[in-house]
């Protein structure tokens, strides 16, 4: 894909918490689409209740605190948030996945409805046909 090109990109859950604390973790083409700014930077809701989730269960940690590592993340990179909406939800209901998990589904709506690229590592993502996609590989 075209760096030059003006870009909404949202970000997958795991790419946004690795882009914070862990951008090793991220490719080169991710870093420098994440690092254009000229491209638009979208979250969806759900990725915070996807953190939040994933720190529960220890999957991930978030010092001092989730509420602590949650404003520090929202304020530390230059990110809009993705609409929430009746929508997105109704589009939510038409996707179709392997894994139905309630998190993807959302987040490949928002990506979907929304005209936005997907920035993911998530190989069951990666492959629906009719999402646009940059890959974490």
């Amino acid at each position: 894909m075209d760096c030059r090109a003006v870009m909404k990109l949202l970000l997958d859950t795991h790419i946004w918490i690795w882009a914070i604390g862990r951008p090793e973790k991220l490719s080169r083409e991710v870093r420098r689409h994440l690092d254009n700014p000229r491209n638009e930077l979208y979250l969806s809701p759900i990725s915070i209740w996807e953190a939040h989730n994933l720190a529960q269960r220890n999957r991930f940690t978030a010092k001092p605190s989730f509420r602590e590592w949650l404003g520090k993340a929202l304020t530390g990179m230059p990110i809009e948030q993705a609409p929430f909406n009746f929508a997105l939800a109704e589009e939510a209901c038409r996707i179709q996945l392997p894994r139905a998990d309630p998190g993807d589904l959302f987040i490949a709506a928002t990506a979907s409805l929304l005209d936005m690229t997907l920035v993911t590592a998530d190989t069951q993502l990666l492959n629906c046909v009719w999402l646009q996609t940059i890959p974490n590989l």
